[in-house]
């Protein structure tokens, strides 16, 4: 039996049993009342905004989004290899075998004797601050912009770790992976799925040649996160379970609970997902990553991902007006040159105050961003912003939704090189 026959008659059950009219329910909703009489009676599929905010207005707990859902793609479990295919630009393994080869005789050259001195390289400094410059380069230029030279730096310092053979190598290593992990998304925000999760895999390599052996764990995380953008829930939730074990450092836990509460979040799991983020609270707020001695691992830019993370979830719950509160006020908090993390959460935003019914409001939040989208694309923001012209098709008749969608239509029209 489809999925529209069985969500109707579900819907409709669940409905009575709330002891709610049609009218009523549609008022709760902000939802046409022709609309979902048709999807009750099966005529019209239920979109997966719908579902998720009729689950949670009617305590579903998950099951009327898996009656409008179909079964996703299994999920992936493997290691953080680079898929086979990969791009040209991947650092090569005898290169990192190389490096790691003197990586290890300097770490043991250290252990059986006097310490060297790891910044005897003149040249890692200022390759650091160049990674810093970069990243923060990313929040206001296109990606594709930024990916050759990501690419290319991230060959060099690895070829420099490979030809050294003083204490430096190990540091140089690790900043590759560094400059690895950041190709990786800046490819996944080009809409290179598979580039983005080579990189990552070239990272955690990279990393535990340099004796990192914590990367290969973000790692999982970032895999989770191209899991999560393809709506695949149980590999999001699989793979960022695999990177909470104990012995990891409390950063790369919490940003794993925070992933595993959006893979909740997908299908409806609030239980599950709120016991994840507060995890991931309490696991971030004891991190000391931002000693400045490494570059941080995850967000530079949001001061409180796991609260962020909150507002996320709720609106993927079906908690539109909770996730408004909650965006408005960790938005605030952005800095004003963090172009692209303001388009990623003003967006979820402006969705959330949409799907509250708050109409006007969306589109003016959505206006400010429209006009940054040129100079910093975004596959991933995308997604939300395909979202929201879905939820603002429902108020054809506001002047202010009208007003929007020729500039909704020009961010998510195709792009041509």
């Amino acid at each position: 039996m489809s999925t529209t026959l069985l969500f109707g008659p579900e819907l409709r059950r669940l409905r009575g049993e709330a002891g709610l009219t049609l009218t009523e329910f549609s008022a709760a909703l902000n939802y046409d009342k022709g609309h979902l009489s048709k999807v009750e009676r099966g005529e019209r599929s239920a979109s997966p905004e719908l579902a998720r905010r009729c689950d949670a207005f009617l305590g579903a707990d998950g099951e009327l989004q898996r009656l409008a859902t179909r079964p996703g793609t299994d999920s992936d479990s493997g290691t953080a290899e680079p898929p086979a295919g990969q791009s040209r630009w991947l650092v090569g393994r005898r290169t990192i075998l190389s490096a790691a080869t003197g990586a290890l005789i300097d770490l043991g050259l250290k252990l059986g004797g006097q310490a060297v001195d790891s910044t005897g390289d003149p040249l890692l400094p200022s390759l650091r601050l160049q990674f810093d410059q970069l990243r923060q380069l990313g929040q206001s230029t296109a990606p594709k912009v930024l990916l050759p030279l990501l690419e290319t730096q991230t060959h060099m310092i690895a070829g420099l770790a490979a030809d050294t053979r003083s204490a430096s190598r190990a540091p140089a290593l690790l900043l590759a992976s560094r400059f690895a992990e950041f190709t990786g998304w800046m490819a996944q925000e080009a809409g290179d799925s598979d580039a983005a999760l080579g990189w990552t895999g070239q990272a955690a390599e990279l990393a535990r040649a340099g004796g990192d052996p914590y990367l290969g764990s973000y790692a999982l995380v970032r895999r989770a996160l191209v899991k999560m953008y393809d709506g695949d829930a149980a590999g999001t939730v699989a793979l960022a379970r695999r990177a909470q074990s104990s012995e990891l450092p409390p950063r790369i836990r919490g940003l794993a609970a925070q992933r595993e509460a959006q893979g909740h979040a997908l299908v409806g799991n609030e239980v599950d997902c709120l016991r994840s983020l507060d995890r991931a609270r309490e696991l971030l707020a004891s991190d000391d990553a931002r000693n400045g001695a490494e570059p941080v691992i995850g967000t530079s830019h949001v001061s409180d991902p796991a609260a962020m993370s909150t507002g996320w979830c709720l609106h993927d719950l079906g908690r539109p007006k909770a996730a408004a509160e909650v965006l408005d006020r960790e938005y605030r908090r952005l800095p004003p040159h963090a172009l692209r993390t303001r388009a990623r959460y003003g967006f979820r935003r402006s969705l959330a105050h949409a799907a509250s019914g708050e109409v006007e409001h969306a589109c003016a939040i959505a206006a400010e961003l429209l006009g940054v989208m040129p100079a910093v694309p975004s596959a991933t923001v995308n997604s939300d912003v395909r979202r929201l012209s879905r939820e603002l098709s429902r108020f054809r008749s506001s002047h202010a939704v009208r007003d929007l969608q020729p500039a909704l239509a020009r961010v998510l029209a195709p792009a041509h090189d």
